[in-house]
């Protein structure tokens, strides 16, 4: 299974960025997917998780500023971040799990806010 992240960049604090991850090549369906994150120095922490049929889980500080969605038919995962701040700076990775709860991750996307 490979998961093709994208969408990261630079901004100014208070601004938007939409990462997209698609999964491709499982032979099993994906159910949970989702988004980590991890600054310099500090470990991975689960930013935001999203089921198949929708349920979502946030990391508390970024409750109302981000948004996880998915599309199934894509296996696709998106997450719409407002109201960035400089503590969400951080290499993002994009994570899938199978029926098998076989783990998969993405590469990892940069995401720089500046003040």
């Amino acid at each position: 299974v490979q998961l093709q992240a994208s969408g990261g960049g630079l901004v100014q604090a208070g601004g938007s960025l939409r990462l997209s991850c698609a999964a491709s090549g499982s032979r099993f369906p994906v159910y949970d997917m989702g988004w980590f994150r991890q600054a310099p120095g500090k470990q991975r922490e689960l930013v935001a998780h999203i089921t198949n049929s929708g349920n979502t889980v946030y990391e508390d500080s970024v409750k109302g500023r981000f948004t996880i969605s998915r599309d199934n038919a894509k296996n696709t995962v998106y997450l719409q971040m407002n109201a960035l701040n400089p503590e969400d700076t951080a290499v993002y990775y994009c994570y899938a799990k199978n029926i098998l709860n076989q783990n998969y991750w993405g590469q990892g996307t940069q995401v720089t806010v500046s003040s």
